[in-house]
């Protein structure tokens, strides 16, 4: 049996028929790219820098009872311009400073070398705090924020983060000056009238610290709910089901007053609504709006009669060929902009009954009432109806004879 060696490199590299310079280069090559720690490792991972958020640039402060309202756009990019992973977290940062002169705060307000935090906002739960990107967060002010700062104003900063180590620079400043509101409303009714809604309630007396200054207006919000309106007549479905978060944020000002009531005339039948008022108090320096009041909902049904027709008169058209005699009935048109028709009721006296002498709604302010006889005496009354099909109260009866002789009776209803 043929003994045969191993073959040592020099046969390995004459049997790959490569020229040895070129062999021994990429040998070298790939012994120590394999030597080098952590490069080219099968399944190792490659250490990544997290990266660091682009500042926000839009904040702004608006108070709204005794809550400060942040807005502002959340970073979607990195500093180095690569679009971010997840949302970052957020940090919220305030402080109090003196308010400078003047109504409103200094422009170019800047936060404190170092600011206080005031809430972090995990990454987590962002999306619980605003919709694509747009970000609202309320900070609500205590008794103690007030009175430890009188006249101060509050100065805001956010800064958002991907790690523990790697945060963006500071937002841009919002400062407002701070005031106690007026306590929110709680009393507020809404009565449904045949001309809208009105609206009432007790004007507040307090705030976290004291006495309330003067209310300078209120400031009433609605918004149209759509759902079917209630079952009984001008009931109000549970404020609680119908002041969902959808229809407090469609709430729009309708109007401003000085003092109770306020009457809403732009309102439809058949529709439902839901208010909130807001009181202003005015202090030295700035105006303060107070949080919402509590919330009504009036159902605008139509269960109002229109007003009663008039100037009902009564003519008798005598015989003439063969057509006999015949009573015709007129009267003024209804003031009211929502009539549907007229009806129109006879009787021969109050010991009678009345009939309906029209099967459908009489269109037009007249009537012929062929079906007279001679030597009796009528009483006529006229109801307006409206399109919720309610009917008016019936004008002043009036009086109407077909005489024997043909002639009109001058006599009055009794």
């Amino acid at each position: 049996m043929e003994n045969r060696k191993a073959a040592g490199p020099s046969q390995f590299v004459q049997s790959l028929r490569v020229p040895r310079p070129i062999f021994y280069f990429l040998f070298s090559i790939f012994t120590f790219g394999a030597l080098l720690p952590g490069c080219g490792a099968p399944g190792e991972p490659i250490e990544r820098k997290a990266p660091v958020p682009i500042a926000v640039t839009d904040l702004a402060a608006t108070q709204q009872g005794d809550s400060v309202i942040l807005t502002f756009t959340l970073p979607k990019d990195s500093v180095e311009g690569h679009p971010l992973k997840q949302p970052p977290a957020i940090e919220i940062f305030r402080d109090f400073q003196t308010a400078p002169a003047g109504s409103t705060p200094a422009p170019g307000a800047s936060a404190p070398a170092t600011p206080t935090l005031l809430v972090t906002i995990p990454s987590a739960m962002v999306d619980q705090y605003g919709t694509h990107g747009q970000m609202y967060y309320g900070d609500e002010l205590n008794r103690e924020d007030f009175t430890q700062h009188p006249g101060a104003q509050a100065v805001y900063i956010v800064r958002t983060r991907t790690s523990d180590k790697k945060v963006s620079a500071n937002s841009n400043a919002a400062a407002l000056r701070i005031e106690p509101a007026a306590d929110p409303i709680t009393d507020l009714k809404a009565e449904v009238t045949h001309q809208g809604v009105v609206l009432n309630w007790t004007p507040p007396q307090t705030t976290l610290t004291g006495s309330a200054p003067a209310i300078v207006n209120y400031r009433v919000f609605r918004a149209e709910i759509n759902q079917q309106p209630a079952a009984q007549p001008n009931a109000s479905p549970s404020p609680e089901s119908a002041a969902t978060p959808k229809t407090i944020s469609s709430l729009l000002p309708v109007g401003d007053i000085a003092a109770p009531p306020f009457r809403d005339q732009q309102t439809r039948f058949d529709k439902t609504y839901i208010y909130s008022v807001r009181s202003v108090a005015q202090y030295d320096r700035a105006r303060v709006g107070s949080a919402d009041s509590n919330f009504v909902t009036p159902v605008r049904l139509d269960t109002f009669p229109p007003s009663a027709p008039e100037g009902v008169i009564v003519a008798l058209i005598p015989t003439e060929d063969r057509t006999p005699a015949y009573l015709d009935i007129s009267w003024s048109i209804s003031p009211d902009n929502d009539i549907a028709g007229y009806n129109i009721y006879r009787s021969e006296g109050a010991s009678t009954s009345k009939t309906k002498l029209n099967t459908v709604l009489l269109l037009t302010p007249a009537f012929h009432d062929m079906n007279v006889l001679p030597g009796r005496h009528y009483i006529y009354t006229i109801a307006a109806v409206n399109r919720a099909g309610n009917e008016s109260p019936e004008s002043a009866p009036v009086l109407g004879d077909v005489p024997d002789a043909n002639a009109p009776s001058e006599r009055q209803p009794q």
